[in-house]
């Protein structure tokens, strides 16, 4: 069963990037079972908004629409929590979750990725397409 059914208290809080989710199917990494490697007991969550733009993505042809049906077939695992902010970006929303609810955020997108690490926020991502990692500012 999913890391965030472990019963810990202990658990961190990592939220989860579309394009985070589409990592198993593009590189064939299973996400959920590094994160357990990297930071042990987790709680995966996942905004409403990064479900709409999988759910828009999913609509596509090719490998990314295919990566995308896939990934939320996956986003079954996480807590889907809403953002409760109505303006602003999904990569925006993200930030500002992350720095009010003390996140972790695994992300594939180095545009997020700099902007979370410049705003001291942990970041897990793909690292030489292998496995992912932990950065920190």
């Amino acid at each position: 069963m999913a890391a965030d059914r472990d019963g810990r208290p202990d658990r961190v809080k990592v939220l989860f990037d579309s394009n985070a989710l589409m990592i198993p199917s593009q590189f064939r990494v299973d996400v959920f079972e590094e994160l357990g490697n990297i930071i042990g007991a987790y709680e995966p969550l996942i905004l409403t908004e990064a479900l709409r733009e999988l759910a828009g993505l999913s609509r596509g042809h090719g490998s990314e629409g295919s990566a995308a049906r896939f990934a939320l077939t996956l986003a079954g695992r996480c807590h889907e929590v809403p953002s409760g902010y109505a303006g602003g970006s999904v990569d925006e929303k993200i930030l500002r979750y992350a720095r009010e609810h003390g996140c972790m955020v695994v992300t594939n997108d180095r545009g997020l990725r700099d902007l979370l690490l410049s705003a001291g926020v942990p970041v897990i991502t793909l690292m030489h397409k292998k496995k992912l990692g932990l950065l920190k500012r």
